[in-house]
Protein backbone atom coordinates (compact mmCIF):
# COMPACT_ATOMS: atom_id res chain seq x y z
CA UNK A 1 0.00 0.00 0.00
CA UNK A 2 1.25 3.26 -0.38
CA UNK A 3 2.20 5.75 2.26
CA UNK A 4 0.19 8.58 3.05
CA UNK A 5 2.34 11.80 1.96
CA UNK A 6 3.71 13.48 5.05
CA UNK A 7 2.64 16.97 5.71
CA UNK A 8 5.26 19.40 6.59
CA UNK A 9 4.08 21.42 9.81
CA UNK A 10 3.01 25.13 9.12
CA UNK A 11 5.87 27.69 9.59
CA UNK A 12 5.05 30.01 11.70
CA UNK A 13 3.52 33.01 12.06
CA UNK A 14 5.94 35.75 11.51
CA UNK A 15 6.16 37.84 14.93
CA UNK A 16 4.74 40.99 15.63
CA UNK A 17 6.23 43.36 17.77
CA UNK A 18 6.18 47.34 18.32
CA UNK A 19 8.78 49.13 16.53
CA UNK A 20 9.95 52.39 16.86
CA UNK A 21 11.04 54.91 13.82
CA UNK A 22 12.64 57.42 13.99
CA UNK A 23 12.13 59.68 10.95
CA UNK A 24 14.05 63.10 10.25
CA UNK A 25 11.47 65.13 7.00
CA UNK A 26 11.65 68.22 5.48
CA UNK A 27 9.05 70.90 7.61
CA UNK A 28 6.40 71.47 4.69
CA UNK A 29 2.64 71.43 4.62
CA UNK A 30 0.76 68.30 4.06
CA UNK A 31 3.72 65.81 5.00
CA UNK A 32 2.08 64.63 7.86
CA UNK A 33 -0.62 63.61 6.49
CA UNK A 34 1.21 62.20 3.58
CA UNK A 35 2.51 59.83 6.05
CA UNK A 36 -0.83 59.12 7.52
CA UNK A 37 -2.33 58.32 4.58
CA UNK A 38 0.39 55.94 3.63
CA UNK A 39 -0.14 53.62 6.32
CA UNK A 40 -3.26 53.77 6.20
CA UNK A 41 -3.22 52.69 2.17
CA UNK A 42 -1.55 49.92 3.58
CA UNK A 43 -3.63 48.61 6.80
CA UNK A 44 -0.88 49.43 8.99
CA UNK A 45 -1.97 50.90 12.77
CA UNK A 46 -0.04 53.70 13.81
CA UNK A 47 -0.13 53.16 17.62
CA UNK A 48 1.35 56.52 18.24
CA UNK A 49 2.84 59.42 16.48
CA UNK A 50 4.70 62.33 17.61
CA UNK A 51 6.40 65.00 15.52
CA UNK A 52 8.23 68.46 16.11
CA UNK A 53 11.04 70.77 15.19
CA UNK A 54 14.31 69.92 15.14
CA UNK A 55 17.16 72.22 16.41
CA UNK A 56 17.11 73.48 12.89
CA UNK A 57 13.43 75.11 12.28
CA UNK A 58 14.10 73.55 8.40
CA UNK A 59 13.08 69.99 9.61
CA UNK A 60 11.04 68.15 11.57
CA UNK A 61 11.76 64.64 13.24
CA UNK A 62 8.26 62.15 13.45
CA UNK A 63 8.76 59.26 16.05
CA UNK A 64 6.41 56.63 14.67
CA UNK A 65 5.23 53.40 16.73
CA UNK A 66 3.56 50.24 14.85
CA UNK A 67 2.77 46.63 15.63
CA UNK A 68 4.38 44.91 12.73
CA UNK A 69 6.51 42.08 11.95
CA UNK A 70 10.24 42.20 10.73
CA UNK A 71 9.37 42.31 7.04
CA UNK A 72 6.17 44.77 7.20
CA UNK A 73 8.87 47.28 9.38
CA UNK A 74 10.93 46.90 6.53
CA UNK A 75 8.18 48.02 3.81
CA UNK A 76 7.54 50.79 6.09
CA UNK A 77 10.83 52.21 5.97
CA UNK A 78 10.87 52.00 2.19
CA UNK A 79 7.47 52.98 1.50
CA UNK A 80 8.27 56.20 3.61
CA UNK A 81 11.66 56.73 1.71
CA UNK A 82 9.54 57.19 -1.53
CA UNK A 83 7.54 60.05 0.03
CA UNK A 84 9.70 63.41 -1.33
CA UNK A 85 10.24 65.40 2.08
CA UNK A 86 11.59 62.16 3.76
CA UNK A 87 15.00 62.60 4.16
CA UNK A 88 15.86 60.02 6.63
CA UNK A 89 14.19 56.79 8.17
CA UNK A 90 15.35 55.31 11.05
CA UNK A 91 14.21 51.69 13.08
CA UNK A 92 16.24 52.63 16.59
CA UNK A 93 13.74 49.31 17.92
CA UNK A 94 16.71 47.86 18.82
CA UNK A 95 18.94 50.42 19.63
CA UNK A 96 20.49 51.96 22.62
CA UNK A 97 17.63 54.76 22.35
CA UNK A 98 16.08 57.04 25.74
CA UNK A 99 12.30 56.69 24.92
CA UNK A 100 9.76 59.36 26.68
CA UNK A 101 6.36 59.87 27.00
CA UNK A 102 4.57 62.57 28.53
CA UNK A 103 0.94 62.23 29.94
CA UNK A 104 -1.83 64.63 31.98
CA UNK A 105 -3.78 62.87 34.37
CA UNK A 106 -7.14 64.54 35.83
CA UNK A 107 -8.46 62.68 38.86
CA UNK A 108 -10.94 62.97 41.35
CA UNK A 109 -9.13 64.24 44.60
CA UNK A 110 -11.77 64.93 47.60
CA UNK A 111 -10.82 66.56 50.45
CA UNK A 112 -10.05 63.19 51.88
CA UNK A 113 -8.19 61.49 49.29
CA UNK A 114 -6.18 64.88 48.34
CA UNK A 115 -2.94 63.92 50.84
CA UNK A 116 -2.89 60.13 49.08
CA UNK A 117 -2.96 60.96 45.40
CA UNK A 118 -0.51 63.60 46.26
CA UNK A 119 1.47 61.48 47.91
CA UNK A 120 1.53 59.11 44.93
CA UNK A 121 2.35 61.78 42.66
CA UNK A 122 5.21 62.45 44.41
CA UNK A 123 6.52 58.68 44.47
CA UNK A 124 6.27 58.30 40.77
CA UNK A 125 8.31 62.37 40.53
CA UNK A 126 4.68 63.73 39.25
CA UNK A 127 3.68 66.83 39.54
CA UNK A 128 0.21 68.89 40.10
CA UNK A 129 -0.10 71.21 37.11
CA UNK A 130 -3.87 72.53 38.10
CA UNK A 131 -6.08 72.28 41.03
CA UNK A 132 -9.68 71.89 41.14
CA UNK A 133 -12.01 71.80 44.18
CA UNK A 134 -12.70 68.16 43.25
CA UNK A 135 -10.12 67.43 41.17
CA UNK A 136 -6.28 67.62 40.33
CA UNK A 137 -4.19 67.48 37.25
CA UNK A 138 -1.08 65.73 37.43
CA UNK A 139 1.94 65.74 34.94
CA UNK A 140 3.73 62.93 34.55
CA UNK A 141 7.29 62.68 31.85
CA UNK A 142 9.19 59.12 31.60
CA UNK A 143 8.88 55.78 29.79
CA UNK A 144 5.95 54.40 29.26
CA UNK A 145 5.75 51.95 32.21
CA UNK A 146 5.95 54.19 35.13
CA UNK A 147 3.43 56.23 33.56
CA UNK A 148 1.17 53.09 32.96
CA UNK A 149 2.10 52.32 36.77
CA UNK A 150 1.19 55.88 37.87
CA UNK A 151 -2.30 55.21 36.10
CA UNK A 152 -3.23 51.93 37.60
CA UNK A 153 -2.37 53.18 41.40
CA UNK A 154 -4.81 56.63 40.45
CA UNK A 155 -7.41 54.24 39.14
CA UNK A 156 -8.93 53.36 42.68
CA UNK A 157 -9.55 57.40 43.21
CA UNK A 158 -11.11 57.95 39.60
CA UNK A 159 -9.81 58.95 36.26
CA UNK A 160 -11.63 61.72 35.10
CA UNK A 161 -9.50 62.52 32.09
CA UNK A 162 -6.25 61.55 30.69
CA UNK A 163 -4.11 62.88 27.17
CA UNK A 164 -1.07 61.51 26.46
CA UNK A 165 1.53 62.71 23.87
CA UNK A 166 2.75 59.20 22.11
CA UNK A 167 6.28 58.51 22.50
CA UNK A 168 9.53 60.52 21.57
CA UNK A 169 12.76 58.61 20.80
CA UNK A 170 16.61 59.70 20.36
CA UNK A 171 19.65 57.49 20.15
CA UNK A 172 21.93 57.48 22.68
CA UNK A 173 25.67 58.94 22.48
CA UNK A 174 26.65 60.13 18.58
CA UNK A 175 24.47 60.79 16.01
CA UNK A 176 24.66 57.32 13.75
CA UNK A 177 26.47 57.30 10.56
CA UNK A 178 23.18 57.65 8.19
CA UNK A 179 22.04 60.72 10.40
CA UNK A 180 25.39 62.17 10.17
CA UNK A 181 25.93 61.20 6.48
CA UNK A 182 22.29 63.09 6.02
CA UNK A 183 23.40 65.93 7.98
CA UNK A 184 26.53 66.82 5.55
CA UNK A 185 24.32 66.33 2.42
CA UNK A 186 22.01 69.15 3.19
CA UNK A 187 25.13 71.38 4.59
CA UNK A 188 25.90 70.67 1.05
CA UNK A 189 22.74 71.27 -0.34
CA UNK A 190 22.21 74.51 1.71
CA UNK A 191 25.70 75.79 0.29
CA UNK A 192 24.62 75.39 -3.30
CA UNK A 193 21.77 76.95 -2.88
CA UNK A 194 23.81 79.98 -1.30
CA UNK A 195 25.71 79.83 -4.27
CA UNK A 196 22.74 80.29 -6.53
CA UNK A 197 21.31 83.20 -4.83
CA UNK A 198 25.00 84.65 -5.14
CA UNK A 199 25.07 84.54 -9.20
Amino acid sequence: MPQPAVQAPPAPAPKVRRHVISTLVKNVPGLLAQVANLFAARGYNIESLTVGETEDGKFSRMTITVDADRDQARRIEANLYKLVNVLLVENVTNEPTIVRDLAMIKVAATHEARPHVLELASVFRARVVDVAPESLTIEITGAEDKIDGLLEVLRPYGVMEMVRTGIVAMRRGSKSSAAVATAGALAQDAAGEDLSYSR
